[in-house]
């Protein structure tokens, strides 16, 4: 059964997702978090009243699966930051290593995924800090140069070349995604 998800879960992530939802809720505007085995959180969406006008037309296109990407991400790691620890669920990003826009196939693949604090999140994303062959921390030149600055010595300083925690369930990132990211957004 593992197998034939894996197989096919750019299709059944999303129906999945979809599923649980109304498992849980019938709410469209609620959304259904699964941090650990034996809790449920039931959030309101992220969704903000207008300013303004109080119509618009718009296209939207919905990353159907990122809730799945998240909680699988976030459950593999302990629903812990890799680098430093921290265990605030609403401070922790699934990150993708590969970006979500220019890889499809990839945005739900669980070695595709980081799970980062929010602000580890933004560096690595921003090609600020990476991780080597041995899945250890990195920073760039152009943070370094930043220093002194106490906020982020603490932050960074104090996690270059230390390994990150490994994922309790599911494998280790791909060492070909980390590669991309190390020679095409990393910024030595």
């Amino acid at each position: 059964m593992w197998a034939e998800f894996r197989g096919q879960i750019g299709t059944l992530a999303p129906e999945s997702e979809e599923l649980l939802h109304d498992l849980f809720t019938d709410d469209e505007t609620a959304e259904v978090d699964f941090l650990e085995r034996d809790r449920v959180r039931l959030e309101p969406s992220a969704r903000v009243e207008p300013s303004g006008p109080t119509e618009k037309l718009s296209m939207v296109k919905l990353r159907r699966g990122q809730q799945f990407f998240r909680q699988s991400i976030l459950n593999a790691y302990g629903v812990r930051c890799c680098i430093t620890g921290i265990s605030v669920p609403r401070l922790l990003v699934a990150s993708h290593i590969r970006p979500w826009s220019a890889f499809p196939k990839d945005r739900l693949n669980p070695r595709n995924g980081l799970c980062l604090s929010s602000l580890h999140d933004a560096a690595f994303d921003s090609g600020l800090i990476t991780l080597d062959e041995s899945l250890r921390v990195v920073l760039s030149q152009r943070l370094k140069d930043c220093f002194p600055q106490s906020a982020l010595e603490q932050n960074f300083a104090a996690y270059e070349g230390r390994p990150i925690r490994k994922p309790e369930m599911l494998t280790e990132p791909a060492p070909e995604f980390l590669a991309h990211h190390r020679a095409n957004i990393f910024k030595a």
